[in-house]
């Protein structure tokens, strides 16, 4: 009889819930490393084996500590896969597989998944069209970008998350003032050409490195205005065989196949200019925040995190995986900050809402139906709607992916 498995999972915020109990589930012994600061949130505890703590500073842990600390915790325990539920878990997880020879992506290869700049330099050599783009390093070819690349400028630093501290410049002087104002951390930024259009993202499963379920779903207004200017976020499942879907769903493959990943998941962005012309804008290898898996879950019955887990599993036990039947169905999610703390929304009562979000100065539904039209009817009444019922004026704090 084989050994059991042990899964070491990190994470920054409180999130992979359903990744922790399928773990449980597929009979894994579950090890968590989380901040000393989420010590009280509600992580599933009938299904992890053991909690560390990591002392954090904004939620951010000293990466050689974490290293020190999971290798005197390897010493009594046999770690098998090493799975990281954020971003920004994932160099940690990759500096630990590297230094203890665990399976899975390394320093280089999470590169990829991590920094927008490697992720725009690897699409743009292998011809999957790229925003025109330059590092924020050499002023020589930041002066020649601005040359031939009309303002505005969309400023992105390579490693956060979503629109984390993303900003639009319009002019040479806004430039050149807010790379002075960062000093040396300049080089940690990317300049790229502002296209206009319509984003869209892509939620897949891959295994043995072909994509074996792909979801295509149109944001309504983009993240970027939403976080920064406020307003109402909202995501759908575009029409299944479209154009559209068929469109990204070839480009997709390409992407994570060109990225190298092998299994897991990943949460992709693209954007389809006004002339037409997709584009590559990042992506990840975790599942997408701002209950998109939830959507994804209410519309085609499988969960990304427990697909996840699966994959793992399976993975580590040279076993096979495949992802549960397609429901086919169409789903809708809308999501806002709230001027409420408690939000109201029981004058919803269209019989297609099937979640309803429960947090404190936010409010959000998930709607389904057969039909793709119905759910994009609406999305479109419920925007108007939560913009007088419940929108707060001001911009929401993260990215509404995140």
């Amino acid at each position: 009889m084989s050994a059991r498995l042990t899964i070491l999972c990190l994470a920054s915020y409180h999130k992979g819930i359903e990744l922790l109990r399928e773990l449980r589930r597929q009979d894994c012994r579950v090890l968590l490393v989380t901040s000393k600061s989420l010590e009280d949130a509600e992580w599933p505890r009938d299904s992890i084996d053991e909690i560390f703590y990591m002392p954090d500073v904004d939620k951010q842990w000293d990466a050689r500590d974490t290293l020190l600390g999971i290798s005197h915790l390897a010493r009594s325990r046999r770690i098998d896969r090493i799975v990281p539920l954020d971003d920004f878990d994932l160099e940690k997880a990759a500096a630990v597989r590297e230094h203890l020879r665990v399976p899975g992506m390394g320093e280089s290869q999470t590169r990829f998944f991590r920094d927008k700049l490697a992720m725009r330099g690897r699409a743009s050599q292998s011809g999957i069209p790229v925003p025109v783009f330059v590092p924020l390093v050499n002023d020589e070819q930041i002066q020649a970008f601005m040359g031939r690349v009309p303002p505005p400028w969309i400023l992105k630093p390579r490693l956060m998350a979503g629109t984390i501290g993303i900003r639009k410049l319009h002019n040479a002087d806004e430039l050149w003032n807010t790379a002075a104002g960062l000093g040396d951390q300049r080089s940690f930024y990317l300049l790229e050409q502002f296209v206009e259009g319509d984003i869209f993202h892509v939620d897949s499963a891959v295994w043995n490195g072909a994509v074996v379920r792909a979801v295509v779903s149109r944001y309504g207004t983009p993240p970027f205005t939403v976080s920064h200017g406020g307003g109402v976020f909202t995501t759908r499942l575009i029409e299944r065989g479209s154009t559209d879907d068929r469109a990204l769903q070839s480009l997709n493959a390409t992407v994570l196949s060109v990225f190298g990943l092998s299994e897991g998941v990943s949460h992709t962005e693209y954007i389809r200019a006004v002339d037409g012309t997709w584009y590559f804008l990042e992506t990840s290898a975790r599942v997408g925040g701002a209950h998109i898996a939830d959507l994804i879950e209410v519309a085609t019955g499988a969960n990304l995190w427990a697909e996840w887990a699966k994959i793992e599993a399976a993975s580590a036990r040279d076993a096979s995986y495949a992802p549960p039947a397609d429901l086919g169905d169409y789903g809708g999610l809308i999501v806002s900050l709230a001027r409420q703390e408690q939000p109201d929304t029981s004058a919803y009562t269209d019989p297609e809402i099937v979640w309803r979000l429960s947090k404190r100065h936010h409010v959000g539904l998930i709607v389904r139906s057969h039909d793709h039209h119905r759910v994009q009817e609406l999305l479109d009444r419920y925007t108007a709607r939560f913009t007088d019922d419940f929108a707060a004026a001001m911009p929401m704090r993260q990215s509404p992916t995140e």
